[in-house]
């Protein structure tokens, strides 16, 4: 990997603290979301994707989930063959592909923080530095990887310097449509060096308003009750800190061999009724599902449960399950990577205890 074609500097004052829905999306834009836009239509225009991704057929699915279900064929065909994991904490290979090894084409710009990060996330006076490069075989509108110092070969376990970056970018955006997420070793991570996903996607989820329930007061953690079972924390993006905290979390797991899915969204404030009923969304909610693991298991024919699917984004691999599947039916996929509730019970007292 070459050097970035240009350098996306930001401070805090370039964070949107409101962004607001009007009949379902947005017009307005900011300097970051200019930037990632216009660099991935440029990268489209020049072939440097395995596929055109033009407007995918979408349909919302019946019921009190509101699954966002969206055909996405050539994603399923084309994309890279994912390596082979065998632990959540395997250590990066530098033989195998990783992000140092791409052309530098596809990279859009480096996120590069003009003022200083919070110690707890990165060395003191270390500014927060990140390669956003396009995901080549994309979900949707601008999916794009953020690959967080990659020269340091990190592997693919979250970091609170990577968690801040993700969240940030999330401040960064006017759009209530860009989301951000990660995938563990074991929980469908197709490549063993640190990154996250983000992307836009067009459509109101229901965990952007979903009813939680407080389970730590004093470290801002919630459970995700009426969505499969997760672990949520609210940021309104004044403390740095709470990173290291998630990661306290998502570190636990690793220490027990959890895989997990991280997904990060602009959201209501949970504590907030009235928020809630408004399209406001004023903060970023974080959840992590704790999951089965898989390790070379059998890929779903209807989509892998992953970061985005457990959000409640379905990118079908064909149509017959893309037309066939209805709420239940996604529910009882789902279903079969998720914890038991005795299981989730049983990490939650554990979780509390150790935080």
């Amino acid at each position: 990997m070459d050097g970035p074609g240009h350098v996306f500097s930001y401070t805090s004052k370039d964070f949107v603290y409101d962004v607001c829905r009007i009949n379902g999306r947005t017009d307005v834009t900011s300097r970051f979301d200019v930037a990632l836009r216009c660099g991935w239509e440029e990268k489209m225009k020049l072939g440097l994707f395995r596929y055109h991704l033009g407007d995918l057929e979408t349909r919302v699915l019946t019921g009190a989930c509101g699954y966002i279900s969206q055909l996405n064929i050539q994603r399923g065909i084309e994309r890279r063959k994912p390596q082979e994991i065998r632990s959540i904490q395997q250590q990066f290979d530098p033989k195998l592909f990783n992000f140092n090894k791409i052309n530098s084409a596809e990279i859009l710009f480096e996120m590069h923080k003009a003022e200083q990060i919070y110690t707890g996330c990165a060395g003191k006076g270390t500014c927060a530095t990140c390669v956003v490069i396009i995901n080549v075989s994309p979900l949707e509108f601008g999916h794009c990887l953020l690959v967080p110092e990659p020269s340091r070969c990190h592997p693919q376990i979250l970091t609170p310097l990577a968690l801040q970056i993700g969240v940030e970018s999330l401040f960064l955006s006017a759009d209530p449509g860009f989301r951000v997420g990660f995938n563990s070793l074991g929980a469908f991570a197709s490549v063993n060096h640190l990154h996250l996903h983000a992307y836009y996607l067009n459509h109101p989820l229901r965990i952007e308003s979903a009813r939680t329930e407080v389970i730590f007061p004093k470290k801002s953690l919630y459970r995700l009750v009426d969505f499969p079972k997760a672990f949520m924390f609210y940021t309104d993006g004044q403390d740095e800190a709470q990173a290291v905290t998630v990661c306290r979390l998502t570190d636990f797991l690793i220490e027990r061999n959890i895989a997990h899915n991280v997904f990060m969204t602009r959201a209501c404030d949970p504590d907030s009724d009235s928020e809630a009923q408004s399209s406001l969304r004023h903060g970023v909610r974080i959840f992590i599902w704790p999951r089965v693991t898989c390790f070379g298991a059998k890929e779903e024919s209807a989509f892998n449960v992953a970061l985005c699917e457990l959000a409640g984004h379905l990118p079908f691999k064909n149509r017959e399950d893309y037309e066939r599947l209805d709420e239940d039916g996604v529910k009882a996929i789902v279903q079969r990577y998720l914890l038991s509730d005795e299981e989730f019970a049983d990490l939650e007292k554990e979780i509390v205890a150790n935080l």
